[in-house]
């Protein structure tokens, strides 16, 4: 399989992956992948042909350019997403990223629009999940569409060098070497978030200790780990993932 056609596949089961596990609502988000060697990506497109992000097909990734401008034509109902600038100005700014992703889960929307935190409640649990929390996400605090290079580059810079951010009232943006990474990164953060909502609904959650931080962090690392090739997911990554695709049937 060409590498342009395997990016594609990869993009489009994420988004189904994703909508699945209900990390978006209907139509909202978009999952998109640098293509090596150049300055152009593919990204889910948006527009009344679209399916839906759990629906998302092979045809309805899109070859964009850095400046948002499509690189051929795009197909008949389908249009560059509004905010493409989430993606091309994080790619313009790290070149270490080569998949980034914008949903809206639910769960963690709330925490932004009530500031409360994400603590690192867990450890063993989910190390993975717990390496995002000590991560400190930033937040985005404003709460409007990211549809101009500007905005792209502000949410960039809230972004800085981390691979997550919460957007106040509106959603999450991971940013990895790969699409699988930024998909397990969303699901990590989706996760805890979810188990600090439900540990508010029994009581005052608390932080675990700095001496078990300690201990998890070799574990932590080997989550974290960059895969063999760029855009490609290491091993620990690329397992995770696997359990996700097999879960939702892709």
């Amino acid at each position: 399989m060409k590498v342009e056609d395997d990016l594609k596949t990869r993009i489009a089961r994420a988004c189904r992956v994703l909508g699945k596990m209900e990390l978006t609502r209907a139509l909202r988000g978009h999952i998109s992948a640098r293509i090596p060697g150049t300055d152009r990506i593919f990204v889910r497109a948006r527009g009344p042909a679209e399916n839906g992000v759990r629906y998302t097909t092979e045809d309805e990734i899109v070859e964009i350019d850095l400046s948002g401008q499509p690189v051929a034509g795009m197909p008949k109902g389908l249009r560059t997403p509004s905010e493409i600038y989430i993606h091309t100005e994080i790619f313009r700014a790290r070149p270490d990223v080569n998949a980034v992703l914008h949903l809206h889960p639910p769960t963690i929307v709330l925490f932004t629009v009530t500031g409360v935190p994400l603590l690192p409640i867990y450890g063993a649990y989910d190390p993975h999940g717990l390496g995002i929390a000590l991560e400190e996400p930033p937040t985005f605090e404003s709460s409007v569409l990211i549809n101009t290079p500007e905005l792209g580059r502000e949410l960039a810079a809230t972004i800085g060098a981390k691979r997550a951010c919460l957007m106040r009232g509106h959603g999450i943006t991971t940013a990895a070497d790969s699409i699988e990474e930024a998909s397990v990164v969303a699901l990590g953060l989706n996760e805890l978030a979810t188990m600090n909502y439900q540990a508010r609904a029994l009581g005052e959650p608390r932080s675990i200790s700095q001496s078990d931080r300690e201990a998890l962090m070799p574990a932590m690392k080997r989550l974290g780990a960059r895969g063999s090739a760029p855009g490609e997911p290491s091993e620990s990554v690329t397992a995770e993932w696997r359990f996700y695709c097999r879960l939702t049937g892709e």
